[in-house]
């Protein structure tokens, strides 16, 4: 195995490591948004669903970028 990361897994694991991160933020300020905003309590949860969906996305992806790195 490389000591070296492949700049694309390396490019792939900042990525993800960014969505993590907004998703987190999103989760977090999803109420203060929607308050805010005024808009009704439906439109939290579809924040909250699109950080949930951001999350498996970095899941899945964090996994992949483990496999490759591993077969190397």
């Amino acid at each position: 195995m490389s000591d070296q990361l492949d700049p694309k897994l390396a490019r792939q694991g900042r990525i993800t490591a960014l969505v993590i991160a907004g998703a987190a933020i999103l989760s977090i300020f999803a109420p203060v948004i929607v308050t805010a905003l005024g808009l009704p309590a439906r439109f939290e949860i579809l924040l909250l669903l699109f950080a949930l969906a951001a999350f498996i996305w970095s899941l899945v992806v964090a996994f992949r970028i483990w496999q490759k790195s591993r077969d190397k």
